[in-house]
């Protein structure tokens, strides 16, 4: 199967395959299982075109194409999979034979036309489409970008203030939250989980800016804790509480400002009470009036996550005024 693919006879699809998004330490892993002579599960091929003047054929890699992958990678020594202390190269290998002559079950599809091949991959793969997107990047991605995310997600400020239900919980939701904030603060307000996949693929093997965003951002929990908002706050609203996290980040580590908790909870207090009441006004020009549209409507937008932290930024600035003026 290795030299069938060195030489084209045997070629993956990457039109309908899932993207190379393994992590280095996945690769190992693998790798390590495969030295180790146990099994993994099947995979499958089709047949591909022919040559009528040779007679030669090519054969197409339905579904595998992360696992031969990473085989052909480490058959070949290729700068991709980068080796630790316990994997031993394929150049010293004691036992070369044993590892070439691993066994791997092969399900062969037979003569199928290409869209076929593509209906059967998805029914290979149909439990993807009973997931939500976190779940999917979830199966696909188990980097450090997302460990991270996790990490913060299991913090007990979300417990504590009940963000999130069990249910929500379950689904991941928690994380999802957890790796859009992170997203947002490394990039600026985008639409929904745009971003989130190019994130969770460009840190997936390395991270270095984790350890250093996640102290950031448990500082900016316990600001928030230490702003003592009632269990009863819009603060505590998936939404709101998600902007208030981004602009009180941006208030403390970009723009460096002196802003206290106590000032904070005075001006935010006092500026969610005119949201709580903007549906009865007919100023609708007012940041109020503004930032409680951009919580009733389409509130995952890049437009109405960009119109609730220009109002936030109004309300740090009072408070951060305020603080001046002591």
């Amino acid at each position: 199967m290795l030299t069938a693919i060195a030489n084209g006879t045997l070629t993956p699809r990457p039109e309908f395959q899932r993207r190379l998004v393994w992590t280095n330490r996945d690769k190992l892993a693998f790798i390590k299982t495969v030295l180790e002579g146990y099994p993994f599960p099947e995979i499958y091929i089709a047949a591909g075109s022919v040559n009528p003047e040779t007679g030669e054929g090519t054969e197409m890699l339905v579904d595998g194409q992360q696992r031969i992958t990473t085989l052909f990678q480490y058959f070949k020594a290729m700068p991709d999979l980068r080796l630790d202390r316990e994997t031993p190269p394929y150049s010293t290998l004691p036992d070369k034979m044993s590892f070439l002559e691993y066994e791997v079950v092969v399900r062969d599809l037979g003569q199928l036309d290409l869209e076929s091949i593509k209906r059967i991959f998805q029914r290979i793969n149909a439990t993807n489409y009973s997931l939500n997107a976190m779940e999917i990047h979830n199966a696909r991605f188990n980097g450090e970008f997302k460990q991270v995310g996790e990490s913060l997600s299991e913090h007990d400020f979300f417990e504590r203030h009940e963000v999130f239900s069990s249910a929500e919980i379950k689904r991941m939701q928690d994380v999802r939250f957890c790796l859009i904030f992170m997203t947002t603060m490394m990039e600026t307000y985008f639409n929904r989980d745009e971003m989130l996949e190019e994130y969770l693929r460009k840190f997936n093997d390395e991270f270095e800016e984790g350890p250093e965003l996640k102290n950031q951002i448990t500082e900016v929990f316990s600001f928030v804790d230490a702003c003592n908002f009632p269990q009863n706050s819009r603060v505590w609203k998936k939404a709101d509480l998600f902007s208030v996290l981004v602009e009180v980040h941006r208030a403390l580590f970009r723009d460096s400002k002196n802003l206290l908790p106590s000032h904070f909870t005075r001006e935010l207090a006092t500026f969610f009470a005119e949201v709580d009441s903007a549906s009865a006004r007919s100023d609708a020009e007012s940041s109020a009036a503004k930032y409680y549209k951009a919580t009733l409507q389409a509130s995952n937008d890049r437009g109405s996550r960009i119109a609730r932290g220009n109002a936030l930024q109004l309300v740090i600035t009072r408070a951060t005024s305020e603080g001046s003026l002591l």
